[in-house]
Protein backbone atom coordinates (compact mmCIF):
# COMPACT_ATOMS: atom_id res chain seq x y z
CA UNK A 1 0.00 0.00 0.00
CA UNK A 2 1.15 3.36 -1.11
CA UNK A 3 1.27 5.86 1.82
CA UNK A 4 2.17 9.47 1.76
CA UNK A 5 1.89 11.59 5.14
CA UNK A 6 1.32 15.59 5.03
CA UNK A 7 4.49 16.25 4.15
CA UNK A 8 4.62 14.25 1.08
CA UNK A 9 1.05 15.52 -0.11
CA UNK A 10 2.33 19.41 0.27
CA UNK A 11 5.57 18.13 -1.10
CA UNK A 12 3.69 16.62 -4.37
CA UNK A 13 0.84 19.46 -4.24
CA UNK A 14 3.89 22.21 -4.78
CA UNK A 15 5.80 20.01 -7.34
CA UNK A 16 2.32 20.18 -9.61
CA UNK A 17 2.35 23.91 -8.61
CA UNK A 18 5.91 24.31 -10.44
CA UNK A 19 5.27 22.18 -13.20
CA UNK A 20 1.88 24.26 -14.19
CA UNK A 21 -0.31 20.75 -14.43
CA UNK A 22 -2.11 21.37 -11.15
CA UNK A 23 -5.53 20.03 -11.11
CA UNK A 24 -9.12 22.44 -11.66
CA UNK A 25 -9.61 23.92 -8.19
CA UNK A 26 -13.07 23.18 -7.02
CA UNK A 27 -15.90 26.31 -6.91
CA UNK A 28 -14.92 28.59 -3.90
CA UNK A 29 -18.29 30.72 -1.89
CA UNK A 30 -17.68 33.86 -3.29
CA UNK A 31 -21.08 35.40 -2.70
CA UNK A 32 -22.54 37.25 -6.08
CA UNK A 33 -24.11 41.26 -4.77
CA UNK A 34 -26.88 41.48 -7.00
CA UNK A 35 -27.18 44.80 -9.43
CA UNK A 36 -24.09 45.92 -8.28
CA UNK A 37 -22.95 48.90 -9.62
CA UNK A 38 -25.83 51.00 -10.26
CA UNK A 39 -25.67 52.53 -13.95
CA UNK A 40 -27.77 55.81 -14.19
CA UNK A 41 -30.89 55.07 -16.94
CA UNK A 42 -29.43 58.19 -18.74
CA UNK A 43 -26.75 55.72 -19.66
CA UNK A 44 -27.64 53.13 -22.61
CA UNK A 45 -30.70 53.02 -20.48
CA UNK A 46 -29.50 51.67 -17.65
CA UNK A 47 -27.71 48.55 -19.40
CA UNK A 48 -24.13 47.58 -19.93
CA UNK A 49 -22.29 47.48 -22.72
CA UNK A 50 -19.13 45.56 -23.80
CA UNK A 51 -17.11 45.58 -20.70
CA UNK A 52 -13.47 45.28 -20.69
CA UNK A 53 -11.73 46.68 -17.66
CA UNK A 54 -12.07 47.14 -14.09
CA UNK A 55 -9.77 48.45 -11.67
CA UNK A 56 -9.48 49.96 -8.05
CA UNK A 57 -8.17 53.54 -7.04
CA UNK A 58 -6.01 54.18 -3.78
CA UNK A 59 -9.53 55.88 -2.22
CA UNK A 60 -11.13 52.52 -3.00
CA UNK A 61 -13.85 53.93 -5.71
CA UNK A 62 -14.13 51.07 -8.57
CA UNK A 63 -13.74 52.34 -12.02
CA UNK A 64 -14.41 50.65 -15.43
CA UNK A 65 -13.90 50.68 -19.11
CA UNK A 66 -16.10 49.75 -21.73
CA UNK A 67 -16.85 50.29 -25.44
CA UNK A 68 -19.15 52.53 -25.62
CA UNK A 69 -22.17 50.37 -24.91
CA UNK A 70 -21.37 48.70 -28.13
CA UNK A 71 -24.43 45.97 -28.55
CA UNK A 72 -22.35 43.65 -31.64
CA UNK A 73 -21.53 40.12 -30.85
CA UNK A 74 -18.79 40.10 -28.27
CA UNK A 75 -15.25 41.37 -29.00
CA UNK A 76 -16.71 43.57 -31.97
CA UNK A 77 -18.02 46.52 -30.40
CA UNK A 78 -16.32 49.55 -30.97
CA UNK A 79 -16.70 53.39 -29.73
CA UNK A 80 -16.11 54.79 -33.28
CA UNK A 81 -19.36 56.73 -34.42
CA UNK A 82 -20.57 57.19 -30.33
CA UNK A 83 -18.05 60.37 -29.57
CA UNK A 84 -21.05 61.62 -27.01
CA UNK A 85 -20.84 57.74 -25.02
CA UNK A 86 -17.87 57.67 -22.00
CA UNK A 87 -16.01 54.76 -22.04
CA UNK A 88 -14.57 55.41 -18.44
CA UNK A 89 -16.76 55.17 -15.71
CA UNK A 90 -15.72 55.72 -12.14
CA UNK A 91 -18.24 53.89 -8.90
CA UNK A 92 -18.26 54.49 -5.15
CA UNK A 93 -17.59 50.89 -3.11
CA UNK A 94 -21.54 51.25 -2.85
CA UNK A 95 -21.61 51.03 -6.87
CA UNK A 96 -22.86 55.18 -7.41
CA UNK A 97 -21.76 56.47 -10.42
CA UNK A 98 -19.87 59.28 -8.98
CA UNK A 99 -17.80 60.55 -12.65
CA UNK A 100 -16.98 59.77 -16.35
CA UNK A 101 -15.34 60.83 -19.30
CA UNK A 102 -12.82 59.91 -22.08
CA UNK A 103 -15.25 60.77 -25.06
CA UNK A 104 -13.87 60.85 -28.71
CA UNK A 105 -10.25 59.21 -27.22
CA UNK A 106 -10.45 55.65 -28.20
CA UNK A 107 -11.60 53.66 -31.25
CA UNK A 108 -11.59 49.85 -29.12
CA UNK A 109 -11.28 50.27 -25.92
CA UNK A 110 -8.93 47.53 -24.14
CA UNK A 111 -6.13 47.48 -21.24
CA UNK A 112 -7.24 49.02 -18.21
CA UNK A 113 -5.04 50.10 -15.23
CA UNK A 114 -4.72 52.51 -12.17
CA UNK A 115 -1.29 53.56 -11.36
CA UNK A 116 -0.21 53.98 -7.33
CA UNK A 117 -0.50 57.72 -7.41
CA UNK A 118 -3.84 56.97 -8.98
CA UNK A 119 -3.84 57.89 -12.52
CA UNK A 120 -5.93 56.01 -15.13
CA UNK A 121 -3.86 54.34 -17.71
CA UNK A 122 -5.63 52.64 -21.08
CA UNK A 123 -4.77 51.14 -24.04
CA UNK A 124 -6.68 51.45 -27.83
CA UNK A 125 -6.70 48.38 -29.71
CA UNK A 126 -8.30 49.18 -33.00
CA UNK A 127 -6.41 47.55 -35.62
CA UNK A 128 -7.42 49.86 -38.41
CA UNK A 129 -8.47 53.00 -39.94
CA UNK A 130 -12.19 51.49 -40.51
CA UNK A 131 -14.29 49.76 -37.46
CA UNK A 132 -17.33 48.01 -38.64
CA UNK A 133 -17.81 50.07 -41.53
CA UNK A 134 -17.10 53.51 -39.83
CA UNK A 135 -13.61 55.84 -39.83
CA UNK A 136 -11.68 55.52 -36.93
CA UNK A 137 -10.49 59.06 -37.43
CA UNK A 138 -6.82 57.57 -37.04
CA UNK A 139 -7.70 56.17 -33.52
CA UNK A 140 -5.81 53.67 -32.55
CA UNK A 141 -2.46 51.90 -31.65
CA UNK A 142 -1.99 53.83 -28.63
CA UNK A 143 -1.53 53.74 -25.02
CA UNK A 144 -3.56 56.83 -22.63
CA UNK A 145 -2.19 58.19 -18.97
CA UNK A 146 -4.94 60.24 -17.64
CA UNK A 147 -5.82 61.71 -14.36
CA UNK A 148 -8.08 60.98 -12.00
CA UNK A 149 -10.30 63.78 -13.28
CA UNK A 150 -9.50 63.14 -17.03
CA UNK A 151 -6.48 65.05 -18.41
CA UNK A 152 -4.84 63.45 -20.84
CA UNK A 153 -1.03 63.57 -19.27
CA UNK A 154 0.72 61.21 -21.88
CA UNK A 155 0.59 58.85 -25.17
CA UNK A 156 2.71 56.53 -26.07
CA UNK A 157 2.09 55.08 -29.56
CA UNK A 158 1.19 56.95 -33.46
CA UNK A 159 -2.27 57.19 -33.55
CA UNK A 160 -3.51 55.10 -36.45
CA UNK A 161 -0.22 53.72 -37.10
CA UNK A 162 0.58 49.38 -36.44
CA UNK A 163 4.14 49.29 -36.35
CA UNK A 164 7.21 47.44 -34.42
CA UNK A 165 9.41 50.38 -33.56
CA UNK A 166 9.96 52.04 -30.15
CA UNK A 167 7.09 54.85 -31.49
CA UNK A 168 4.62 52.20 -32.49
CA UNK A 169 2.50 49.27 -31.33
CA UNK A 170 0.36 46.95 -33.19
CA UNK A 171 -2.93 46.53 -31.21
CA UNK A 172 -1.39 46.74 -27.53
CA UNK A 173 -3.61 45.13 -25.39
CA UNK A 174 -2.45 46.37 -21.87
CA UNK A 175 -0.81 48.49 -19.74
CA UNK A 176 1.25 48.20 -15.62
CA UNK A 177 2.94 50.93 -14.24
CA UNK A 178 6.08 49.99 -11.60
CA UNK A 179 6.85 51.88 -8.05
CA UNK A 180 9.36 53.76 -9.63
CA UNK A 181 7.07 55.27 -12.69
CA UNK A 182 8.77 52.52 -15.34
CA UNK A 183 5.64 51.58 -17.86
CA UNK A 184 5.16 47.90 -19.19
CA UNK A 185 2.89 47.57 -22.34
CA UNK A 186 1.73 44.28 -23.87
CA UNK A 187 1.35 44.93 -27.55
CA UNK A 188 -0.59 41.24 -28.01
CA UNK A 189 -3.41 41.48 -30.36
CA UNK A 190 -1.75 42.46 -33.24
CA UNK A 191 1.27 40.49 -34.81
CA UNK A 192 3.82 42.37 -32.17
CA UNK A 193 3.77 39.80 -29.38
CA UNK A 194 6.20 41.34 -27.28
CA UNK A 195 6.16 43.19 -24.21
CA UNK A 196 7.34 46.80 -24.20
CA UNK A 197 8.92 48.80 -21.41
CA UNK A 198 9.09 52.56 -21.24
CA UNK A 199 10.52 55.15 -18.16
CA UNK A 200 8.06 57.44 -16.61
CA UNK A 201 8.34 60.08 -19.46
CA UNK A 202 7.72 57.98 -22.19
CA UNK A 203 11.01 57.20 -23.14
CA UNK A 204 11.62 53.79 -25.18
CA UNK A 205 13.92 51.65 -22.81
CA UNK A 206 13.56 48.18 -24.59
CA UNK A 207 11.05 45.39 -25.68
CA UNK A 208 11.34 41.64 -25.19
CA UNK A 209 9.41 38.92 -27.34
CA UNK A 210 8.15 37.58 -30.23
CA UNK A 211 5.71 34.86 -31.80
CA UNK A 212 6.06 31.34 -30.04
CA UNK A 213 6.01 29.04 -27.66
CA UNK A 214 9.03 29.10 -25.84
CA UNK A 215 9.73 31.09 -22.77
CA UNK A 216 10.30 34.55 -23.32
CA UNK A 217 7.48 34.00 -26.50
CA UNK A 218 4.38 34.84 -26.82
CA UNK A 219 1.01 34.30 -28.57
CA UNK A 220 -1.03 37.38 -28.03
CA UNK A 221 0.36 38.64 -24.52
CA UNK A 222 -3.18 39.82 -23.35
CA UNK A 223 -2.66 41.29 -19.77
CA UNK A 224 0.09 42.13 -17.81
CA UNK A 225 0.88 43.04 -13.90
CA UNK A 226 3.44 43.69 -11.59
CA UNK A 227 4.07 42.03 -8.12
CA UNK A 228 5.44 43.78 -4.99
CA UNK A 229 8.86 42.73 -5.49
CA UNK A 230 8.71 44.53 -9.60
CA UNK A 231 8.15 40.99 -11.48
CA UNK A 232 6.12 41.00 -14.14
CA UNK A 233 3.66 38.80 -14.80
CA UNK A 234 2.43 38.51 -18.65
CA UNK A 235 -0.89 36.54 -19.43
CA UNK A 236 0.47 34.80 -22.72
CA UNK A 237 -3.69 34.08 -23.43
CA UNK A 238 -3.48 31.87 -26.70
CA UNK A 239 -0.38 29.77 -24.90
CA UNK A 240 -2.33 29.00 -22.05
CA UNK A 241 -0.19 30.27 -19.22
CA UNK A 242 1.22 32.98 -17.62
CA UNK A 243 5.17 34.15 -18.21
CA UNK A 244 6.83 35.44 -14.94
CA UNK A 245 9.94 37.98 -15.63
CA UNK A 246 12.43 40.51 -13.65
CA UNK A 247 12.00 43.64 -14.65
CA UNK A 248 14.30 43.78 -17.45
CA UNK A 249 12.98 40.92 -19.34
CA UNK A 250 14.81 37.70 -18.07
CA UNK A 251 12.49 34.76 -17.77
CA UNK A 252 11.60 33.18 -14.52
CA UNK A 253 9.07 30.91 -14.72
CA UNK A 254 6.19 29.54 -16.52
CA UNK A 255 2.50 28.97 -14.64
CA UNK A 256 -0.39 26.61 -16.34
CA UNK A 257 -2.59 26.40 -13.28
CA UNK A 258 -4.48 29.87 -13.72
CA UNK A 259 -6.15 28.95 -17.00
CA UNK A 260 -6.01 30.70 -20.34
CA UNK A 261 -5.82 34.45 -19.02
CA UNK A 262 -7.20 37.35 -19.81
CA UNK A 263 -7.24 39.57 -17.23
CA UNK A 264 -5.29 40.31 -14.26
CA UNK A 265 -4.63 41.97 -11.16
CA UNK A 266 -2.10 41.27 -8.07
CA UNK A 267 -2.86 43.45 -4.65
CA UNK A 268 -0.38 44.72 -2.27
CA UNK A 269 -0.26 41.61 -0.50
CA UNK A 270 0.56 39.44 -3.81
CA UNK A 271 -2.63 38.00 -4.11
CA UNK A 272 -3.12 37.18 -7.67
CA UNK A 273 -6.23 37.31 -9.69
CA UNK A 274 -6.78 35.42 -12.94
CA UNK A 275 -9.76 35.44 -15.68
CA UNK A 276 -10.48 33.05 -17.98
CA UNK A 277 -13.25 33.61 -19.98
CA UNK A 278 -11.60 31.71 -23.54
CA UNK A 279 -11.01 27.93 -22.52
CA UNK A 280 -13.28 25.32 -24.03
CA UNK A 281 -12.18 21.72 -24.92
CA UNK A 282 -10.40 23.02 -28.11
CA UNK A 283 -8.63 25.74 -26.84
CA UNK A 284 -7.27 24.46 -23.42
CA UNK A 285 -8.67 20.66 -22.75
CA UNK A 286 -9.15 20.34 -18.81
CA UNK A 287 -9.84 24.40 -18.10
CA UNK A 288 -13.24 26.12 -16.61
CA UNK A 289 -13.63 29.26 -17.53
CA UNK A 290 -13.70 31.20 -14.17
CA UNK A 291 -11.73 33.39 -11.95
CA UNK A 292 -8.75 31.87 -10.41
CA UNK A 293 -7.69 33.05 -7.22
CA UNK A 294 -4.00 32.29 -5.47
CA UNK A 295 -0.36 33.36 -4.93
CA UNK A 296 1.95 35.23 -7.06
CA UNK A 297 4.41 34.39 -4.65
CA UNK A 298 4.46 30.87 -5.41
CA UNK A 299 2.19 30.05 -8.41
CA UNK A 300 -0.71 28.00 -5.76
CA UNK A 301 -4.35 28.28 -6.90
CA UNK A 302 -6.55 28.77 -3.57
CA UNK A 303 -9.68 29.70 -5.10
CA UNK A 304 -12.13 29.45 -8.07
CA UNK A 305 -15.09 31.47 -9.30
CA UNK A 306 -16.90 29.73 -11.94
CA UNK A 307 -18.02 31.76 -14.99
CA UNK A 308 -21.63 32.09 -14.52
CA UNK A 309 -22.31 30.65 -18.40
CA UNK A 310 -20.05 27.81 -18.07
CA UNK A 311 -22.74 25.36 -19.02
CA UNK A 312 -22.05 27.49 -22.74
CA UNK A 313 -18.49 27.15 -22.58
CA UNK A 314 -18.19 25.21 -25.54
CA UNK A 315 -20.36 27.14 -27.38
CA UNK A 316 -19.63 30.90 -26.74
CA UNK A 317 -16.36 31.86 -28.30
CA UNK A 318 -15.95 34.49 -25.70
CA UNK A 319 -17.86 34.64 -22.12
CA UNK A 320 -17.43 35.87 -18.58
CA UNK A 321 -14.61 38.32 -16.92
CA UNK A 322 -11.94 39.98 -18.73
CA UNK A 323 -11.00 42.42 -16.61
CA UNK A 324 -10.76 41.77 -12.88
CA UNK A 325 -9.73 43.71 -9.84
CA UNK A 326 -10.41 43.10 -5.61
CA UNK A 327 -10.51 45.74 -3.11
CA UNK A 328 -9.03 46.20 0.41
CA UNK A 329 -11.16 43.30 1.81
CA UNK A 330 -10.99 40.54 -0.92
CA UNK A 331 -14.70 40.98 -2.78
CA UNK A 332 -14.09 40.52 -6.39
CA UNK A 333 -14.96 42.82 -9.34
CA UNK A 334 -15.07 41.42 -12.51
CA UNK A 335 -15.87 42.89 -16.56
CA UNK A 336 -17.66 40.70 -18.70
CA UNK A 337 -17.11 41.10 -21.96
CA UNK A 338 -19.76 38.96 -23.55
CA UNK A 339 -22.53 39.36 -21.09
CA UNK A 340 -22.21 42.55 -20.68
CA UNK A 341 -22.25 43.18 -17.22
CA UNK A 342 -20.50 43.97 -14.18
CA UNK A 343 -19.89 41.54 -11.05
CA UNK A 344 -19.17 42.15 -7.47
CA UNK A 345 -18.73 38.81 -5.58
CA UNK A 346 -18.07 39.06 -1.52
CA UNK A 347 -15.40 37.09 -0.33
CA UNK A 348 -15.76 34.42 1.86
Amino acid sequence: MLRIDRTGLALVAVVLVIAGVAAQPRATPYRLVEDWPQLPMRMNGGEWGETIGVDRDPAGNIWVLHRCFGTRPAGAATCVGRDDIPPILKFDPSGQLIDSWGEGRFAFPHGFHIDPDGNIWGTDANGSETVLGLSAGGRGHQVFKFSPTGKLLLTLGTAGVAGHGPDTFDRPTDVAVASNGDIFVTDGHGTNNRVVKFAQDGRFIKAWGHTGAGPGEFNQPHTIALDSAGRVFVGDRSNSRIQVFDPDGTFIVEWTQFGRPSGMFIDENDRLYVTDSTSNARNNPGRKRGIYIGSARDGSVTAFIPDPDLDQQERNRISGASGITADLEGNVYAADVGPHRVRKYLAP
